[in-house]
Formats: C-alpha cells, sequence, structure tokens
C-alpha cells in the first residue's frame, strides 16, 4: 500500500509544474501579479503574495486529483488484493521483489484486471461525448470481447531504469496471451512520460483521451491533467 501510494503521490509536482508553465496560467499568473502590485500601492511584496496564492491554487487542483484517484483505489480493488485479484483466474498481481541484507523488499507492482468491451464503451461513451477513439480497432477482443486492462505499475525511485518496469510489462502481456485476451489497455496521465514512453516502446497506441478525473470538473479544468488510453492488440 505504501509503494502504490508514493507512486501515485509522485506524479502531483511533475503535474505541478507542467500545468503551472502553461501558456494560459503564465497569462493568468502575470495579471494576478500586477494586480496584487496595483492594489498594494506599487508593492512587490503584494505581487509576490497574490502571484504565490495562484500557484498555492494550482498546486491543489494537481494533489487533488491523484489524491482522488489514490483513495478510490484504496477503497476498491485494492482493498483486498486477495479476493480482487489472486483468487480471480481472470485478473493477476505481481509485484518484483529484491535481496537486501538478506531480506526480500518489494520495489515494484503491476496488476491487470479482466474486462468485458461493453463495459469499456460505456465508459468512453460518457468521456467522449459518444465518440470513442481509435475507431473500429478499439472493439477486436476475443471472442467473448474480453480484455485486460493493466493498473498499479510502480517501480520505486532507485531501481527504476534497471529493466523493472519492462519485465513486469512482459509478465502482464504474457498473460494477457494465457488468458486468451485480445488486447491489453492502459490509463496514464499525461504528466507521466516515462510511464507512456515505456508503452510506446511495447507497441502501445494511444486510442483516446479526455480530462474526467476522480477530483471535481473545474478542478480538473484548472489542472490541464489529461487521462490518455492506450492499448496494444496481442
Amino acid at each position: 500500500m505504501s509503494l502504490f501510494r508514493d507512486g501515485v503521490i509522485e506524479h502531483v509536482y511533475p503535474a505541478f509544474f507542467k500545468t503551472l508553465s502553461h501558456p494560459d496560467h503564465v497569462g493568468v499568473a502575470l495579471s494576478i501579479c500586477m494586480a496584487g502590485y496595483v492594489l498594494g500601492g506599487s508593492s512587490y511584496f503584494q505581487a509576490l503574495l497574490f502571484g504565490s496564492a495562484w500557484a498555492g491554487l494550482l498546486y491543489y487542483c494537481c494533489h487533488q486529483i491523484y489524491q482522488g484517484y489514490l483513495t478510490r483505489r484504496l477503497s476498491t480493488d485494492l482493498s483486498d488484493i486477495r479476493a480482487n485479484y489472486l483468487e480471480n483466474p481472470d485478473n493477476g498481481f505481481w509485484v518484483a521483489e529484491v535481496d537486501v541484507d538478506g531480506q526480500l523488499k518489494v520495489v515494484g507492482m503491476v496488476a491487470v484486471k479482466g474486462e468485458r468491451a461493453t463495459e469499456e464503451e460505456e465508459r468512453f461513451d460518457e468521456w467522449n461525448g459518444g465518440a470513442m477513439g481509435g475507431g473500429s480497432e478499439v472493439v477486436q477482443d476475443a471472442g467473448d470481447g474480453s480484455f485486460g486492462e493493466l493498473s498499479h505499475m510502480v517501480v520505486v525511485f532507485p531501481w527504476r531504469r534497471k529493466n523493472l518496469a519492462s519485465q513486469l510489462t512482459r509478465k502482464a502481456l504474457d498473460f494477457c496471451k494465457e488468458r486468451g485476451y485480445g488486447r491489453l489497455v492502459v490509463d496514464g496521465s499525461s504528466p507521466q512520460t516515462a510511464a507512456i514512453a515505456l508503452y510506446q516502446k511495447f507497441g502501445f497506441v494511444q486510442t483516446s483521451s479526455h480530462s474526467i478525473t476522480h477530483a471535481n470538473r473545474w478542478i480538473s479544468k484548472l489542472a490541464r491533467v489529461n487521462v490518455m488510453r492506450m492499448e496494444k492488440h496481442i
């Protein structure tokens, strides 16, 4: 749980710096600073204070997006890993362990959940206003309409760039082949550039994008975090 929690919250700062540097937000920041300067009687301190308040609001929005996702996951599928994954033959859950001073330490994790195409179509219809991204290729699943959904890909920082994420991704793909799933899909947020690059290396392609998150609609709009769906046909 701590590994997953840290793996989600670490995206807050990249998301914050990304949204802070957006041209629209830079313009708003300059306007707010100027307003503070004028209202404060040519006070640079007042200008800095107003600008800091705007930056604080953007950070709060980014934090709420990832905190909302974390809270939802910890209260649903991760609330009982054994029942939701280990005891369900359609789902899979794996961890990467290393030997540290004679003790095994979990340094990575990934999960795959079996889904039905009809469930995905309903979600995409809601996200994209009735239009599914990716065209007809999105619904080319196995005979029973099932596919795998990858989630909870986390590798602790000191063990990154050591091929662990690639091994976990291969494990997920092998599991989907064994289960007869026609494809593997994964959702990632726009600030997760390293994860997106990893999936692209394995042949995943983006099929849709939306801005619906577990946070309030206006918080999502201010944070400018997009959720991208990628998939790989197996």
